[in-house]
């Protein structure tokens, strides 16, 4: 299994009781869908290594508390604090026609109801405060916000992604 074929769940973040528990920084806006799991794939010294998860339940509402197979002591533990997780892209839970994982729209086009064709979407920046389209037209780089109010459609089929955005905002970009 290649990280190329999965999708990134979280982080281990702390110990949790001397017996091995962790708590796990879940990347998701639904951490209950996440707490039956019987396995997850650990980045251990650069490879993904299946860890079998023994029990595991919701922490405080927003981390998992979870008790790996043979991880046993807080050694153990200590041992994979800041290891990421992940899980195939087949365990992805599917979304509505209009609802998108921001791995699935890289490529696609992106259509403004102003400008017409505004390039093709070349990633997904969630690293500031709202998520941005990072698009390329020519050589230029467009920011769009990902914002509900913008995104007026999304044909999945086609590959294409239709925007209203604001008066201007694509101005700023394409002169």
């Amino acid at each position: 299994m290649t990280k190329e074929e999965c999708f990134y769940l979280g982080k281990i973040v702390s110990k949790f009781s001397f017996k091995g528990e962790v708590l796990i920084k879940l990347d998701t806006d639904e951490p209950e869908t996440y707490t039956e799991m019987e396995s997850v794939f650990v980045e251990y010294n650069d490879n993904l290594v299946p860890f079998f998860i023994e029990k595991s339940s919701l922490h405080k509402s927003t981390l998992l508390r979870a008790k790996f197979e043979d991880i046993d002591t807080e050694d153990d533990a200590e041992d994979i604090i800041g290891c990421e997780l992940y899980l195939p892209l087949t365990m992805l839970p599917k979304l509505g026609e209009n609802q998108f994982y921001f791995h699935e729209i890289i490529g696609f086009t992106v259509m403004d109801a102003q400008h017409g064709n505004i390039g093709q979407v070349t990633s997904v920046n969630d690293s500031t405060a709202q998520a941005l389209f990072e698009i390329t037209k020519d050589g230029r780089e467009i920011l769009i916000p990902m914002n509900d109010e913008f995104i007026e459609k999304l044909d999945k089929k086609n590959k294409t992604i239709y925007l209203d955005t604001p008066e201007g905002l694509v101005d700023l970009y394409l002169g």
